[in-house]
């Protein structure tokens, strides 16, 4: 058997298996390569050509091991060698063509190391997966092993063993043999259903809430079906989200209503199975036809977007036992079986997992181990779990992205003052949240001779420094957003350029494109000027500084009377806005204040907003809107723009239900009517009232998205009510505020314009890649929230805070805690514990518990604990405290914290 000296050359089915099972065997593979443990290898053309067809992700990662000069990872072109290079024979297929190209590369290195060597012990082992290479192979006289061969000759890394994907059919049935699942139909017959209109293809979207239903967005302009409801485990028939499947629409009469329950998978072996009938019944109730919506069950998958999953493991009660349950950190994936030799070194620790294969008489799918992240609870570990469950790029910038950056030290030069415009002397300052240091913006406001009013905005200008095309440029797309978390911000562009030469500092020379209009005192434009320029900031103020100089009698300098004077305007521009139907949603933002020491979070507040914040914001967008109207006007197909949908009305029934339920009237057929009912809806007796139906209008939202003026014909900007939008104003942490930097410059004469800036695919490549990177980026931030919001409650302990009910669920509700911004749910089911009499009304909503009926927007009082029960997801969990309900509530003065494990105390309730 070989050992770790030995040179090895992988056929591409050790990269890749049948075109069939191309994700499943690629991603095992690549795991396996990527292990320190593996060095010395020779990775021919032919196989790395043969990736690259079939898998751009696991092309890039080989790539990438290739480059990493520890690992001794080489590429042999054997198709431009006179030595190694055949040809294809008659009656031969390409696929044995380059079985044999590999054989005779294997062979020829095999015998010009022993030329080139005095070591005679050196070796090239072929490993291959392919049974036939492998067995002409040996009759060629090479040696050659199969990847789980070879791994386990390693005695060094036993660990290595876990990274084997499961394949033979044998490892992939589980003892029972009970049929779970019924079949899914070959590729060929999903294509014709689908054709035919027998079945639908979609995207399967699993429910965070509910493990038992999920919803399928329709591909295609299917208007009378775009999202088909799923639920029950065998109509979801191992689908996994984000997973792209075909569906058959069931008949009217098995339509179904979304699920108001509430619903987490807790079994803890296949025999659970059983139960899954009595919990889907939970899910049909009684309700009107109009609730109903299509339903439809999975009957094949077109393509299965599986990813690495971050999570914890579950070991198995049984001793011994080398099977055991991974329960991901995302609770829209399903668990996942592995076998492991390591599980009493992973429990308690967040580690990696990759899906092989979901049998139809297994209740889960079946993975293996890939790498171990590190502590469960630990800061670094949650945050890189966070930012790898959300698919966001945090590797350090490449020595190739750094290398197109300018040299140091840096300054102004006379070729990089053509074509711009020398603003040094305009009084210009910034005016951004504290401890901002990737300053993008800067405004001036000054009064003309005309006595008309001249308010600029200027933008720090990176696309002068982010060529198109090369590294630096590629890397920013890839990336497409910087990604704020709580203590840690992950920048679109190095350092150099976002904290530094891009920022837009006081007292240094900047370059920035800056959009200036001459306006009147009513705030009405009567030019616009785009320009690029060099300006030299006076002042990088925070909003509550220059709240402070707006607000002080003192202070009458050129910096507060410019403030003074886009203050003015804003408040003008904001109430027109408003006239015309722009939305003032709401939407509770917090903010933590860290120990200086252990950077804990010992505090968290919501975000106070001030007349600053509106300031800034008015002239972002009206420059944002005036930049899109001028790049539509000179590129009609190629304008990157955003634009927010209307919801549709079904969006809006939650919001239009909770009013009524306060006898207030909510209008939804236009955003204009949406506002100025929102507006209207004020309760003397009850002044968060509005604020509360602000923060449920904006959950009715559909999501603002990029796109490609050529490919789509409506531009509207719900929100805002505008007619076109883009985005102009962040390109230290936007990409696409990048390409539209350029297609401005090429407007105004000063930059030249490139094949892909006019090119509407893509383009819309791009702004596909963009609208991905911006949700996951929503997200990440939102999850680093939940987890410091964790870290604050671990430290507080037990808190009883007042709260409002924001929806009502068959057997829970979901409130909000205005104090901290705060959302949770108070189940009122638990394991183990009778369950009180329930009674849920939809069309109300509200939700009656023995004698107490809940309503949205009711005032309750909570109890706040971290829950630490279960470390697969430590969760902020929420009690009734009042109104008082005999044997659902908790008393006010005492509680015991057993919630958190073994440690068993009892604590006074904080007031």
């Amino acid at each position: 058997m070989p050992n770790i000296k030995q040179d090895f050359v992988f056929d591409r089915s050790y990269l890749q298996m049948n075109i069939g099972k191309i994700n499943l065997l690629s991603f095992f593979k690549i795991d396996v390569l990527e292990d320190p443990a593996i060095r010395n290898v020779i990775v021919l053309q032919t196989v790395l050509q043969e990736v690259r067809n079939r898998s751009a992700p696991v092309y890039k990662r080989i790539r990438d091991v290739t480059n990493n000069q520890e690992k001794h990872f080489y590429t042999f072109t054997n198709e431009h060698h006179r030595e190694t290079y055949v040809e294809q024979e008659q009656g031969e297929n390409a696929n044995d063509r380059n079985d044999r190209a590999i054989r005779v590369a294997a062979k020829w290195y095999n015998e010009h190391l022993k030329k080139m060597s005095a070591d005679n012990h050196l070796q090239v082992i072929f490993i291959t997966n392919d049974r036939k290479n492998k067995e002409k192979a040996a009759e060629e006289g090479i040696p050659a092993f199969t990847c789980e061969e070879y791994v386990k000759s390693l005695t060094a890394n036993p660990e290595l063993i876990d990274r084997l994907a499961c394949l033979s059919e044998e490892v992939n049935e589980i003892e029972s043999g009970k049929i779970i699942f019924s079949e899914h139909l070959p590729l060929s017959k999903l294509q014709q259903g689908i054709k035919s209109g027998t079945y639908l293809q979609g995207t399967f979207r699993a429910s965070r809430e509910n493990y038992l239903e999920a919803t399928v967005w329709i591909h295609g302009d299917n208007e009378e079906n775009k999202e088909i409801i799923l639920q029950g485990l065998k109509h979801l028939n191992r689908a996994v989200h984000e997973d792209i499947v075909a569906v058959e629409l069931l008949p009217k009469s098995q339509w179904v209503a979304p699920s108001s329950v509430v619903l987490q998978d807790e079994a803890q072996n296949e025999e659970d199975v059983e139960k899954e009938e009595e919990r889907e019944r939970m899910l049909k109730t009684a309700v009107s036809e109009k609730m109903l919506k299509p339903t439809g069950r999975v009957v094949g998958i077109i393509k299965r977007n599986w990813r690495p999953y971050c999570g914890m493991l579950s070991k198995s009660d049984i001793k011994e036992s080398r099977r055991h349950l991974f329960t991901p950190a995302d609770k829209r994936i399903p668990r996942i079986r592995i076998e492991t030799r390591q599980a009493s070194t992973l429990e308690g620790r967040r580690i990696i997992v990759a899906i092989d294969g979901w049998p139809r008489n297994s209740r889960y799918p079946n993975g293996h181990f890939v790498r171990n992240l590190g502590d469960v609870g630990e800061k670094e570990t949650e945050t890189e779990v966070l930012l790898l469950e959300h698919d966001v790029p945090h590797q350090p910038f490449s020595q190739a992205v750094l290398s197109f950056l300018p040299k140091m030290p840096w300054s102004i030069t006379e070729k990089d003052m053509k074509n711009r415009e020398d603003l040094r002397h305009l009084c210009i300052c910034s005016v951004d949240p504290p401890g901002c240091t990737d300053i993008d913006d800067a405004l001036h406001c000054r009064e003309l001779e005309n006595g008309n009013l001249e308010v600029g905005v200027h933008i720090a200008d990176v696309s002068h420094f982010i060529r198109p095309g090369n590294a630096l440029d590629q890397e920013s797309a890839r990336r497409g957003t910087t990604v704020y978390l709580c203590e840690k911000r992950i920048d679109m562009v190095p350092e150099l350029l976002s904290s530094n030469l891009c920022s837009l500092k006081c007292d240094v020379d900047r370059l920035a494109f800056s959009c200036i209009w001459e306006m009147n005192h009513n705030a009405e434009i009567l030019k616009t000027k785009f320009t690029k320029s060099v300006i030299n900031s006076k002042a990088s103020l925070t909003y509550a500084e220059a709240q402070l100089r707006i607000d002080s009698a003192n202070m009458n300098d050129d910096i507060t009377t410019s403030l003074r004077g886009l203050n003015k305007l804003a408040k003008i521009l904001k109430k027109r806005r408003i006239e015309k139907g722009a939305l003032t949603l709401s939407s509770p933002e917090v903010r933590f204040h860290m120990d200086s020491e252990t950077h804990d979070p010992i505090d968290l507040q919501t975000k106070e907003l001030r007349e600053t914040n509106s300031m800034v914001e008015e002239f972002m967008l009206l420059a944002n809107i005036s930049v899109a109207k001028k790049i539509h006007e000179e590129f009609s197909e190629h304008a990157l723009l955003r634009k927010h949908p209307a919801p549709p009305p079904s969006n809006y029934e939650i919001l239009v239900k909770a009013a009524r339920s306060r006898n207030l009237e909510i209008k939804t057929d236009t955003a204009k009517s949406l506002a100025e009912s929102l507006d209207r809806a004020e309760s003397p007796t009850f002044p968060y009232l509005n604020t509360l139906l602000r923060i449920l209008a904006t959950r009715c939202m559909m999501q603002a998205v990029y796109f490609c003026s050529g490919m789509d014909n409506d531009f509207h900007h719900y929100g805002l009510a505008s007619p076109i939008y883009t985005h102009f104003t962040s390109p230290i942490r936007r990409y696409a505020d990048v390409i539209v930097h350029r297609l401005l410059a090429v407007a105004v004469g000063a930059d030249c314009t490139y094949p892909e800036l006019t090119d509407k695919h893509k383009l819309a490549d791009i702004c596909k890649n963009l609208n991905f990177r911006h949700k996951m980026a929503q997200y990440a931030q939102r999850a680093s929230v939940a987890f410091h919001t964790q870290l604050f409650f671990k430290s507080k302990g037990i808190v009883s805070e007042e709260a409002y009910i924001l929806f009502v669920r068959k057997n829970a509700i979901v409130v909000l805690i205005p104090k901290y911004g705060l959302e949770g749910t108070v189940f009122f089911e638990e394991k183990d514990k009778p369950n009180p009499r329930l009674i849920y009304d939809d069309e109300i909503p509200s939700l009656k518990i023995e004698d107490t009926v809940f309503h949205v927007f009711d005032k309750v009082k909570v109890k706040i604990m971290l829950d630490s029960s279960n470390l697969q997801h430590q969760k902020i969990r929420m009690s009734l405290v009042e109104p008082q309900i005999p044997g659902i509530s908790i008393p006010t003065d005492t509680s015991n914290t057993d919630l958190n494990g073994p440690e068993k105390k009892k604590i006074k309730l904080g007031k």
